[in-house]
């Protein structure tokens, strides 16, 4: 499960777990490939799904950071 990196919206020390969306496939040759859904040009491999989880996890991380430039990501935009 992916928690956010720093939330600090509550006044207690345990953190509400947040889930991330991500798409994976398993290669012919055993490995697993996959992205974030919300990052979808940054993609990575596991030699295991619990392996690329991980992975994912710290793709999540990194991209949490608010001063990474050139990081793509996918907003909503609501239209009345």
């Amino acid at each position: 499960m992916m928690t956010p990196a720093n939330d600090n919206s509550h006044s207690s020390s345990e953190s509400n777990p947040v889930s991330e969306s991500f798409t994976y496939w398993r290669e012919s040759d055993g490995h697993f490939l996959g992205y974030l859904n919300a990052y979808p040009a940054h993609w990575t491999q596991g030699d295991d799904l619990e392996d690329l989880k991980d992975q994912l996890l710290d793709l999540y991380h990194e991209f949490s950071k608010d001063d990474l430039p050139g990081i793509r990501k996918v907003g909503e935009l609501v239209v009345a």
